[in-house]
């Protein structure tokens, strides 16, 4: 795959809690060299990079509930709004991982249903991702959590925050495109590095990668 082709798959990521507002500057001026599909970065940073990237069609991804799940379902909503407000043109919000082993799979459907028709109101066009920490999962949770994924109003299962046991891999994309079907978008997350591990991906049904090593890859492209 050509350098341009792969850079529209990517979400140019920083989230690490001790990132300074010089690496947001940056990753926003690479992704503009690069036209990257996307930054993604946390809220507090939304307004800066809607500046940067403002005579672009790069979008501004922020995530919500980050990185557990554990904010209440007003407190997520609220965030969305907020950001949405800033700038924000898509939304990676976290499941509540509690929520999740305790089986509590109403819960999880009701807050996301309430979530994406609250973000949906705004008539935005807001792109809303799904993170449901797959390396906590078994299979069965994996399932169920990507069918209510599917039904919530969202658009994008995605695989994980980067702040769990482990990262994206070519059996959850499988099983989760085996799940949702061909009509449903898979942002893959966590451990992509490299050119090869990202084709990996992309080749076993990823709609969009989440990487902090995004030049890395690019540059290993034809």
């Amino acid at each position: 795959m050509k350098k341009t082709e792969l850079a529209r798959y990517i979400d140019s990521t920083i989230l690490k809690p001790e990132a300074l507002e010089s690496d947001i500057i940056a990753l926003c001026n690479d992704a503009k060299k690069y036209n990257f599909k996307a930054v993604c970065i946390s809220p507090c940073y939304v307004k800066a990079a809607k500046n940067i990237l403002a005579d672009t069609k790069i979008s501004v991804c922020t995530v919500i509930g980050f990185p557990h799940g554990l904010n209440t379902q007003e407190t997520k909503i609220f965030e969305g709004l907020d950001a949405i407000l800033n700038g924000a043109n898509e939304l990676d919000i976290v499941v509540n991982n509690s929520n999740t082993k305790s089986k509590r799979f109403d819960l999880i459907e009701k807050e996301l249903k309430a979530f994406c028709k609250k973000m949906k109101e705004t008539k935005s066009g807001i792109i809303i991702k799904v993170i449901i920490e797959t390396a906590i999962l078994s299979d069965d949770e994996k399932i169920e959590l990507a069918k209510i994924v599917k039904n919530s109003g969202a658009d994008f299962v995605k695989t994980s925050t980067g702040f769990a046991k482990g990262g994206a891999t070519i059996e959850d994309i499988k099983l989760l495109r085996k799940t949702v079907g061909d009509d449903f978008l898979i942002k893959a997350s966590g451990g992509i590095r490299d050119y090869e591990t990202a084709m990996n991906m992309i080749n076993a049904g990823a709609n969009r990668l989440g990487v902090s090593a995004a030049i890395a890859i690019v540059e290993g492209a034809e």
